[in-house]
């Protein structure tokens, strides 16, 4: 069985998160640079299974800026077989459309019984990549799962509702997100750390994989104008005075919170 894991290069989430005022994007210099933990949560389970089931191949693939390499060979570290780095300075700023249609290319180009990704990056907080790539890849989904169980066929899991949980299931080929209720990612030892300096990684272009950024059949966005958020304005304070309910009621329905 061959797992492909969806890792993201996040700025650290401890640090400090600016967009650049210019280009509206995030800015990836103004803290450490790391895998997303989702990322690592879904690698965690690949590899688990890897573990218990010789035969295993166990993918990783990127969709980082040049430079993402060192962090790209963490998950290498951890105990991925091989990893793949898309880079390309046409995909600065690539929407969900672009970027799903690139990974979804890079996923086909390779081949994959089992595509696993996070539910939710802590940078884009988009959501859609698992839905758009299934679509695209043209096989089921299961998303937002709390729990997972892979065979040779299928693979299955529960996720909240509403009502509950549910149980879903879907045959293989297939494409799943997890969330942050699957186990923590395991640490990468001595042994992993020598390994990955070896293990291969590749380095693809949209050239490489045939997508064209410009594409006018393809739904593309750009930024038009972003601005700093403000400075937190000092609060209202509400003096009773005998009458502090009618100031009240009168600050809310003035704010419409009421």
């Amino acid at each position: 069985m061959k797992i492909v894991v969806l890792v993201k290069e996040v700025p650290d989430t401890y640090g400090d998160r600016k967009l650049n005022l210019e280009t509206g994007l995030a800015d990836r210099d103004a803290s450490e640079k790391v895998i997303d933990e989702i990322g690592e949560r879904a690698l965690e389970l690949a590899l688990s299974y890897a573990d218990a089931h010789e035969g295993t191949d166990v993918a990783v693939l990127s969709l980082a800026p040049e430079g993402a390499t060192a962090t790209i060979r963490k998950a290498l570290a951890m105990g991925a077989g091989s990893a793949t780095h898309i880079c390309d300075e046409a995909l600065r700023g690539a929407d969900l459309g672009l970027t799903a249609e690139t990974l979804a290319a890079a996923i086909r180009r390779g081949g994959f019984d089992l595509v696993i990704t996070g539910n939710l990056s802590t940078d884009g907080s988009g959501g859609m990549i698992p839905a758009m790539l299934a679509e695209l890849l043209e096989v089921p989904h299961a998303t937002g799962l709390t729990a997972v169980e892979i065979s040779d066929g299928a693979v299955s899991g529960t996720r909240p509702v509403d009502a509950g949980v549910q149980q879903v299931s879907a045959p293989l080929p297939a494409v799943i997100s997890i969330t942050e209720a699957l186990p923590g990612p395991r640490f990468p030892n001595f042994k992993g750390i020598m390994a990955a300096k070896k293990k291969p990684l590749e380095v693809l272009t949209l050239a490489d994989l045939g997508v064209a950024a410009e594409d006018p059949d393809a739904a593309r966005s750009i930024m038009l104008s972003v601005a700093e958020k403000p400075p937190r304005a000092a609060g209202v304070k509400l003096v009773d005075d005998g009458d502090a309910g009618e100031k009240l009621a009168a600050f809310l329905i003035e704010n419409r919170l009421a």
